[in-house]
């Protein structure tokens, strides 16, 4: 991994698509992260809202609509 990355990759996994959140400043509307864009400033995009955001101007509710791969062991052939 590159250490001298602009990116924040502790924050970019933490606000993965899917994920519920409450802005700070609408306590109990919801949004869902619809996408954590690297390259914009501020970074985060969410469903239903015309602007990015900040980190800051929101707190996580549930993560448990976040789309995550399964895992599945393979029977092994050897």
């Amino acid at each position: 991994m590159n250490t001298t990355s602009p990116i924040d990759w502790d924050e970019m996994f933490e606000y993965l698509p899917g994920t519920i959140v409450e802005l700070n400043s609408e306590p109990g509307v919801l949004y869902q992260i619809d996408c954590y864009e690297t390259s914009m400033v501020p970074p985060i995009w969410l469903v239903g809202d015309p602007r990015p955001r900040y980190p800051h101007q929101m707190r996580i509710v549930s993560r448990q609509q976040v789309k995550a791969c399964e895992l599945e062991l393979e029977p092994s052939f050897a």
